[in-house]
Parts: structure tokens; C-alpha cells; sequence
């Protein structure tokens, strides 16, 4: 009896931590029955978000790209074994990248807790050729992005469960096993909410 108590507690825990709307460090789990293509399965941490626009990054859709194709011309980033990530469907061709930092550098915005986004050519170079690692770094083609009220719509028409960031899963070392935690914590958000 006392396990199933402390387990509804540490539930309750986790249902409280939940961010009930999206803003900046929170993040977009695909509900199961998402059907969008681009979608399926993702987890989206929220880098920007105002009413007359919201845009994110796909953390768990790794490529079988490395680093090195996109960064050869850059000290370290031949040897640079890492891969990029597709961020979502909008502007392949661009990159940003997710860093974390116990200061904020120069050329990047502040997300949430020790994470910051850039697209400043500089500031990826720099970091490239400081060897940082994939822990503490990571690289997008394309983002995901929405227009005035367009997210609001689609969350609140259930494509999405809101859910607080975390840094630990955004930088993740096993990206393809996020979506599957973070549904099942949305998941006993929103039991725990129908039953209060």
C-alpha cells in the first residue's frame, strides 16, 4: 500500500512540474494520434513563442548526416563524427543549433536553464572548433515554426501535450527513446488532471 502511495505522489510531483502552456523551454510531444507526416513521434522544445508567432527545434529526429559533411572547411569539424538533426520541415537548408552554457554567449538567446539557440555562423564555428560535444551541443537543419495562433489551434484541437523542458532530454544520448518517456509523463499529467 505504501508503494502505491508514494507512486501517486511522485505522479502528482510530475503533474505539477508540467507547464500548462507553451513558452520558451517548454516542450511539444506529439500526441499518438498526430497524423502529420512531418510530426509522428517528435518531441519539440518550444525557442520562440509570442502570439504572432512560435518556432522549435525537433530534439529525437537525429540524420545519418555527420557533422563533418556540413563543417569540413572548419578546424575540428572534418574529424567531427556527431550528426546533425532535422529540426522540422521549414528551411532545411539553414542551421541552428542548441547549446548549453553556464554563460550566455555571445550571438545566442536563451531558452531555459543553462540551453541557448543560435544561427550565428561565428558562434557554431567557435563552438565546432572548441570539440564540443555532442552532450552539450547539437546542430538542426530546418526548425518547426507557426504562425499567428496557428499552435494554440492545434493544441488546442489535441495534436499536442505541452510538458516543461529539460535540458537532460534535449541533449539525450539515446534521442530515438525521448518521445516514448515524455508521452508516457504527458500521459500521467493529464490522468492525474481529469481526476482532480
Amino acid at each position: 500500500m505504501l508503494g502505491a502511495a508514494t507512486m501517486i505522489l511522485c505522479c502528482a510531483a510530475l503533474a505539477a512540474q508540467d507547464a500548462p502552456v507553451p513558452a520558451p523551454g517548454t516542450f511539444l510531444v506529439a500526441k499518438r494520434s498526430l497524423g502529420d507526416p512531418n510530426f509522428i513521434q517528435t518531441v519539440i522544445l518550444v525557442v520562440q513563442y509570442s502570439k504572432s508567432s512560435a518556432m522549435g527545434l525537433v530534439i529525437n529526429d537525429p540524420s545519418d548526416i555527420p557533422m563533418s559533411k556540413l563543417f569540413s572547411g572548419i578546424k575540428g569539424g572534418k574529424e567531427n563524427a556527431s550528426v546533425l538533426y532535422f529540426g522540422g520541415p521549414v528551411q532545411r537548408t539553414g542551421a541552428q543549433a542548441l547549446l548549453r552554457a553556464k554563460a550566455k554567449p555571445d550571438e545566442a538567446r536563451h531558452v531555459f536553464e543553462d540551453v541557448y539557440v543560435t544561427g550565428s555562423s561565428a558562434l557554431l564555428e567557435k563552438t565546432i572548433e572548441s570539440g564540443a560535444k555532442p552532450d552539450a551541443f547539437r546542430v538542426y537543419l530546418g526548425y518547426s515554426g507557426w504562425g499567428p495562433g496557428q499552435l494554440d489551434r492545434e493544441i488546442e484541437a489535441g495534436a499536442w501535450h505541452v510538458v516543461k523542458g529539460d535540458a537532460g532530454a534535449v541533449f539525450d544520448a539515446n534521442p530515438g527513446s525521448v518521445w516514448e518517456r515524455m508521452i508516457r509523463r504527458a500521459q500521467v499529467r493529464y490522468a492525474l488532471l481529469r481526476f482532480r
